[in-house]
């Protein structure tokens, strides 16, 4: 199997700003990645039930339900606690970081991402085939 090829891998996209989800869409969908975007927390958790995202990014600061809040109750869900959760922030702090931690992310990117930074990390978490 090509490790460029993400074809069939089922990556939501939870962010408020639509210049950031469309980019990662795009991105995305040229390696054959199946995308699903999110608006905010309670957009993502709605469609999560029926899209079981295999690989979810979380923009920290988002109106509602942010970041942290959204990485947290996605992590207690039993049937959702492996998915891995990357969070999205602006800021590089050590603080974001530790806290996005304590909720359980798997991995911090800074905005703005690369195409090459997103696609890096979908490759490190995504589901190891059978």
């Amino acid at each position: 199997m090509d490790s460029n090829d993400l074809s069939g891998i089922k990556v939501m996209v939870i962010d408020d700003s639509n210049t950031i989800r469309r980019s990662a869409e795009i991105f995305l969908l040229k390696t054959g990645c199946e995308v699903i975007l999110a608006e905010d927390g309670f957009d993502a958790l709605a469609k999560i039930a029926d899209h079981h995202p295999q690989v979810i990014f979380v923009d920290i600061m988002m109106p509602r339900l942010d970041g942290y809040q959204t990485c947290a109750l996605i992590k207690k869900n039993p049937r959702l606690k492996e998915t891995p959760v990357i969070m999205l922030s602006s800021k590089d702090g050590l603080f974001d970081r530790a806290r996005g931690r304590l909720v359980g992310s798997d991995e911090y990117l800074t905005k703005p991402f690369t195409k090459d930074t997103l696609l890096e990390a979908v490759r490190r978490h995504r589901p190891t085939p059978a």
